[in-house]
């Protein structure tokens, strides 16, 4: 049955609040935003229809507020909600409370993001429908898993069923540690989920990551479009996503495609969703389904040729799904976070004094800042999406070095300048990608920073005192920093790394 959606409530902030509103208001859709009290000026509250006020900074009591978004919807007329990502995005006790608001929910139903957001029923339904999974054990007790660790052989990982982001998560490399890694994993996610289940898994050192996008509508109709990759994370967050996956076997593709079909069949799902995968060598299993748009969907919209926010809403008023064109050429996303490298990323806030955007051909930005806007601390810290496209992936990562060289941001620590020392290294330009590639990176440049430091140490010191500091310097590795009369204390005016990016 086909449910016409004339107003859209958008439950969310920022960047996706901006994407969203631009696809409905292509479709013809009235878009209304929400936003908190240090939202007020916000980029996504003008750019709405209309904009309606649901409680103070703390999100728990206004993005994560349910009760207040449904009122706002009431409020405004809306015929529907988007979530966006993040907040309630994949909370079927919201997406319920929305439809017996007789509101439609722009999302798969409720019972299907239950089933996917617990990660132990998630598995056993990929089993069921035949996909792999990684060796595990899915019901867990100390004694039960110390069991599956002499079987299968350490290192394990223990994850937590209701889990996200990393948090309930233990590397487990020795069976001394197990008793310790599952109480503290419980504990975990016991605090950040309110719910304390656990299962293990065999422990993959280096796998790729790798995901499909799937579309599925009302009729029964189910597409897919291709498959990103997302292997390079940090502290599990992807940072930097393009498609096609290089280097990838056509037969693996072929194969995850193929799962990610059984999954969906499986699962009844409808709307937008993503499959993951953990890629080992010449073998894949599955990791879970991200029942909502992915952050990094840009990439996918770009080689299809598709606007996915526009098929999410085509597809909730009962529309069906059309097929994907060929896709084409090659695109990559990096995500720009409001966060300080040099201080082990911690997020940043502030007011952006000034700011320059990358242009050009094959160029795309996603974000909803303006000089002058406010990156509260209350919130995710992502601030931009760079997305660059072209015909081959040499082509392209040349244009986000450009793209990212362009940004140029003041007022708050951005991880830019990071993110353009990654695409410009040898690791990313010869596809050596693996989940574990930014502390394999960070290892890298720091022994290359060393050694460069080290260089500098010694050429100032022979310029200062003579070959016995050379000899010294070389011979001992101390910092002269922390020496008297070192020369890098009369070395005014250098920096070693400086960041363009505030």
């Amino acid at each position: 049955m086909k449910r016409p959606i004339g107003t859209l409530l958008i439950a969310n902030r920022g960047e996706i609040a901006m994407r969203i509103i631009r696809s409905a208001r292509l479709l013809g859709i009235r878009s209304v935003a929400v936003y908190s009290e240090v939202d007020s000026t916000a980029a996504h509250v003008t750019a709405a229809d209309e904009a309606i006020p649901i409680g103070p900074a703390d999100p728990a009591a206004s993005y994560l507020n349910a009760s207040a978004l449904i009122a706002a919807a009431r409020e405004s007329g809306a015929d529907a909600i988007h979530p966006g990502y993040g907040f309630l995005s994949e909370r079927p006790d919201f997406a319920r409370d929305v439809e017996k608001a007789g509101l439609i929910f722009i999302g798969p139903p409720p019972e299907v993001m239950s089933i996917m957001g617990d990660k132990i029923a998630a598995r056993q339904l990929a089993q069921r429908a035949g996909v792999p999974v990684v060796p595990g054990c899915d019901a867990v007790d100390l004694e039960g898993a110390r069991e599956f660790g002499a079987k299968a052989g350490y290192p394990l990982l223990v994850k937590a069923a209701a889990g996200g982001g990393g948090r309930g998560m233990r590397v487990v490399e020795r069976p001394q540690q197990l008793a310790e890694a599952l109480d503290a994993a419980a504990r975990e996610a016991q605090a950040a989920f309110g719910d304390g289940r656990l299962f293990i898994e065999k422990y993959l050192a280096r796998p790729r990551h790798i995901e499909v996008q799937i579309l599925a509508d009302h009729h029964g109709n189910l597409v897919t479009l291709g498959e990103r990759e997302c292997s390079i994370q940090r502290r599990h967050q992807k940072i930097i996503e393009e498609s096609p996956a290089p280097e990838l076997a056509e037969r693996l593709r072929d194969a995850m495609i193929d799962a990610a079909l059984r999954l969906a069949r499986a699962a009844g799902y409808r709307n937008a969703g993503t499959a993951e995968f953990l890629v080992d060598g010449e073998s894949f299993y599955f990791l879970e389904v991200n029942a909502r748009l992915q952050v990094e969907h840009p990439v996918t919209e770009i080689r299809f040729d598709r606007d996915l926010v526009a098929d999410q809403l085509l597809i909730a008023m009962g529309e069906p799904v059309s097929e994907p064109l060929t896709p084409r050429g090659v695109a990559i996303e990096c995500r720009v976070n409001a966060e300080d490298p040099r201080n082990d990323f911690r997020p940043a806030s502030g007011t952006v004094l000034q700011l320059a955007l990358p242009a050009g051909p094959g160029v795309r930005v996603d974000t909803h800042l303006l000089p002058g806007t406010e990156i509260p601390p209350y919130y995710d810290s992502l601030i931009a999406k760079i997305i660059c496209y072209g015909a081959t992936r040499e082509q392209v990562r040349r244009r986000m070095l450009v793209a990212l060289g362009e940004f140029s941001l003041l007022g708050v620590h951005t991880t830019a300048d990071f993110l353009r020392s990654v695409i410009a290294s040898e690791m990313f330009a010869s596809a050596r990608l693996s989940t574990n590639f930014v502390p394999e990176f960070l290892a890298s440049s720091k022994a290359n920073n060393d050694d460069l430091a080290a260089a500098l140490i010694a050429t100032a010191s022979v310029l200062r005192g003579g070959h016995k500091a050379l000899s010294f310097a070389y011979a001992t590795g101390e910092s002269a920093v922390d020496r008297p009369h070192s020369p890098w204390l009369e070395l005014t005016g250098f920096e070693l790394w400086r960041s363009n990016s505030g």
